[in-house]
C-alpha cells in the first residue's frame, strides 16, 4: 500500500543517516476505504493528495512537538512527508478516515519520494507551528495561520536526491 508519512528534515536527514526510519507512534496516511467512502468522488490521484495534504498538517503537529529539540534548531521549518509503498499496514478509521499504522520501520528501498516545502514556505511555516494547537482548538485566526502554510505546495523530490536537499539547507 502506498502511505504517506509525516516527517520533520531532522527524520529526513535520519533516513539518509541510517538508511531506515520509525514514523511517529506508527502513524502514516493512506487511500484508505474509509477515505474512499468519505468522497463522493475522485479518482486514486485526487484522494492521494488528499492523503499527502493530511501527512503535510500532521507534519506541522511534528514540528510543533520537536520545537525544543536541540538538532532541529539546525533546520529550516519546513514540513515533510516521505510516500511509501509498505504491505503490512492496519488501518485505523478510528483515528481518521485515511490514518493508517505501520509497524516496521520505513528503509530507503520503500520510499519513492519525498515531498518538502520550499524556503517561501518557511515563514507561514513558522507561524503556523506556533498556533497549531490553538486552530485544533478552533481559534480563528490561528486557523487562518496555519491555512497560510497550507497553501503552500510542497516540492517533490526523489529518493535519491534527499541527500542533496539536506546538504543545501
Amino acid at each position: 500500500m502506498r502511505i504517506y508519512i509525516p516527517a520533520t528534515l531532522a527524520m529526513l536527514r535520519q533516513l539518509v543517516t541510517d538508511g531506515s526510519l520509525r514514523p511517529v507512534s506508527g502513524t502514516a496516511f493512506a487511500v484508505t476505504p474509509k477515505l474512499r467512502e468519505a468522497y463522493a468522488e475522485g479518482d486514486g490521484d485526487e484522494l492521494g493528495e488528499v492523503a499527502l495534504r493530511e501527512a503535510a498538517m500532521a507534519s506541522l503537529r511534528l514540528l510543533a512537538g520537536a520545537a525544543d529539540a536541540p538538532e532541529d534548531h539546525t533546520l529550516p521549518p519546513r514540513r515533510a512527508v516521505l510516500v511509501a509503498d509498505v504491505s503490512d499496514v492496519t488501518l485505523r478509521p478510528d483515528l481518521d478516515d485515511a490514518v493508517v499504522r505501520i509497524v516496521s520501520p520505513v528503509t530507503t528501498h520503500d520510499v519513492v519520494a519525498a515531498f518538502v516545502d520550499n524556503a517561501a514556505a518557511e515563514p507561514h511555516v513558522k507561524a503556523a507551528v506556533e498556533v497549531i494547537d490553538a486552530a485544533d482548538l478552533g481559534d480563528e485566526d490561528a486557523e487562518l495561520t496555519v491555512g497560510d502554510a497550507q497553501d503552500h505546495d510542497l516540492a517533490w523530490y526523489a529518493t535519491q536526491e534527499l541527500p542533496f536537499l539536506l546538504e543545501l539547507l
